[in-house]
């Protein structure tokens, strides 16, 4: 009896280690806190645990790992590995994906907008512009046109912008430079206590991150249509370790990616743009809606030179960067 017991009890054991050696886990650094911008995220981490019974497990860490202008260094050394970062935080070092970011490029839906990053994902220049730092590009986060909300005088017409500090990055941060506003460039943690203090007299978001980052609460107006751009925020991860994942585990993370997107789409009409209208009205913040003859001046001044900057600056750079931006525009003119 003793002997078939300790029999027994070391065939569990070696089970149980076994088990342990071949589960997988990968560890995902994201900021804030849970909002539209990383249901995907969230999805995905249930969608991959769900289909490999629970053997593949993504632990997501809120600012725990990485501050979010990190993190793509952090995958670059394997700190973790997978991550989403914006693209606007550090141009430079990832340049090919910023066209996206140019103002006014015309989506008209954010399905399109994940179609066509998706897309570009996959074109060989920006492959190998993201390998630099050991990342695989795997889904975008796809956000509205970014607006403002601000504090003080509000703005009466396109013109009165002029002067004004403002928080915008990227392309949107051109666009803005062009009719004469200040952009500065900051982290999405750090925007609220700029507005507060008056460094900045308006920020620049989608409205999931005007409510998230508390910049509606002091708030006293809101540019309906100015639309200006968005940025693009995709989900990486490390090439090596996505190489070292099993052939069922590799399927089953490229497998729930579509699924992902898809339920970060529905959330994002169906909770948060149905709760940003009465978020605003609970607040008394006043609608700012420009018209049209402003915005198609508006469009003529920031949109032409700002991609025109751009290829210069790309091409500079060694990229192909008429190619990826008549790549970009063809795809938005075929989908409109």
């Amino acid at each position: 009896m003793k002997k078939t017991i300790t029999a027994t009890a070391v065939a569990a054991l070696t089970v149980g280690f076994a088990a342990e050696a071949y589960a997988t886990e990968w560890n995902v650094s994201v900021w804030g806190s849970r909002r539209a911008f990383t249901e995907h995220v969230e999805r995905l981490a249930e969608l991959v645990a769900e289909r490999s019974g629970g053997d593949f497990t993504l632990n997501i860490s809120y600012g725990g790992l990485s501050g979010n202008r990190e993190n793509l260094d952090g995958i670059s050394i394997g700190a973790f590995e997978m991550a989403q970062f914006c693209a606007g935080y550090h141009a430079d070092k990832n340049p090919s994906i910023t066209v996206l970011e140019l103002p006014f490029l015309g989506m008209s839906s954010l399905a399109q907008e994940a179609e066509i990053s998706m897309a570009l994902y996959q074109h060989p220049a920006v492959v190998a512009d993201l390998a630099r730092w050991n990342a695989t590009l795997l889904m975008p986060s796809p956000l509205p046109q970014y607006n403002f909300v601000g504090r003080g005088d509000a703005p009466g017409s396109v013109e009165d912008f002029a002067g004004m500090a403002v928080r915008a990055t990227g392309g949107i941060g051109a666009a803005m430079s062009a009719i004469g506003a200040v952009p500065t460039s900051m982290t999405a943690t750090e925007v609220r206590q700029a507005m507060d203090s008056g460094v900045v007299q308006a920020v620049s978001f989608a409205p999931h991150a005007h409510m998230s980052f508390g910049t509606i609460e002091n708030a006293e107006w809101w540019t309906t249509n100015l639309n200006p751009g968005t940025v693009n925020c995709p989900v990486v991860v490390n090439t090596d370790a996505l190489d070292a994942l099993s052939d069922a585990e590799r399927e089953i993370l490229m497998g729930a990616v579509d699924d992902a997107l898809q339920h970060y789409l529905d959330y994002y009409d169906n909770q948060t743009m149905a709760a940003w209208g009465p978020a605003l009205d609970e607040r008394g913040i006043e609608r700012i809606t420009f018209g049209d003859a402003e915005l198609a001046a508006f469009r003529e001044a920031a949109a032409a030179p700002a991609a025109a900057a751009w290829i210069e600056e790309n091409t500079a750079r060694g990229l192909p960067a008429q190619e990826l931006y008549d790549f970009v525009t063809g795809l938005i003119a075929e989908g409109n």
